[in-house]
């Protein structure tokens, strides 16, 4: 199965209606299979003494707050439907990752998307989770900052939300995971990413091996959230089996916002894009034989 690259616009449109289609266009150049942008109601999500995040204060104006931020970072509610409509018609998917629980409703209702994207930071929202599986859209929840543990708790509530579970409590939860119903909902429906959740992602801290672990321990779909400077990372997760890579870009590093400079440029993701395809078909089959294109060497390189 092809790995499934999600081109992460997030917020690096900087509110610009332009912008957004532009990034669009690149992610369709690229080769990316989908583009995914942010969804959120600023007052929501942050309070007026919200501080930003240290990679934050050194990308935007220290001064300003992380709520006056995220005002000039919301993407419109009609906007969103241009942006679906025209990725339609461009050949893409549409994505994005709700923050609040009118973003869940807006985006699976309203909007009619059949996958949402669960950020790192909500893993441990259980009434977000919840109500992200009651939408009974498929879901994939990326890892950053948590635990096994954590990452199983998480897999409780969305497989109670998935089989219409009633009374929410940890005990119903642990019995919907360990139930057939709650593990085929989750088989079903849910794919979990490795992430580091720092901008940008130091190579120590990537642990790649952990998808696999990810993967070895809860038998999902699993891929990897790249915060990475560069495409190495995103190679060598797609050489251990992801079957999902997220990847941030923007039109220009230089742009002033949260997430330019962390991310790829058009022309690194169109490489990047190219890279993770050449991996792809240089894993192979794993069957051990000769390749055809080695078989009129073994005429004159074997003794005879």
């Amino acid at each position: 199965m092809s790995v499934f690259f999600i081109a992460e616009a997030g917020v690096n449109h900087n509110g610009d209606r332009d912008m957004a289609f532009r990034l669009v266009d690149a992610a369709v150049n690229a080769g990316a299979d989908a583009v995914k942008f942010q969804t959120f109601n600023a007052v929501a999500l942050a309070s007026e003494s919200a501080p930003k995040a240290a990679y934050q204060n050194e990308t935007t104006d220290a001064a300003e707050t992380q709520l006056s931020m995220l005002k000039r970072l919301e993407l419109p509610h009609d906007l969103h439907f241009e942006l679906k409509a025209y990725c339609e018609e461009k050949g893409i998917a549409f994505l994005s990752s709700p923050f609040d629980p009118e973003s869940i409703s807006f985006l699976a209702y309203d909007l009619h998307l059949q996958l949402l994207k669960v950020p790192s930071g909500e893993i441990t929202n259980g009434p977000y989770l919840l109500d992200v599986a009651r939408t009974g859209c498929d879901i994939i929840l990326s890892t950053g900052m948590s635990t096994l543990d954590e990452v199983r708790t998480a897999l409780g509530v969305l497989a109670f939300g998935l089989t219409d579970g009633i009374e929410p409590s940890a005990s119903a939860f642990e019995a919907a995971f360990s139930s057939d119903a709650g593990q085929a909902a989750l088989k079903s429906k849910v794919s979990l990413l490795q992430c580091t959740s720092a901008y940008p992602t130091p190579a120590h801290d990537v642990n790649l091996m952990a998808m696999v672990t990810l993967r070895d321990t809860f038998g999902l779909k699993t891929g990897f959230s790249d915060h990475t400077e560069g495409t190495t990372c995103s190679i060598a997760a797609t050489a251990l089996g992801a079957a999902i890579i997220e990847k941030h870009f923007t039109l220009d590093k230089t742009l002033p916002g949260p997430d330019h400079k962390a991310s790829l440029d058009p022309d690194e993701l169109a490489t990047l894009v190219a890279g993770i395809r050449t991996a792809e078909a240089a894993l192979g089959d794993g069957i051990k034989s000769p390749r055809a294109s080695e078989i009129e060497t073994a005429a004159v390189a074997r003794k005879s």
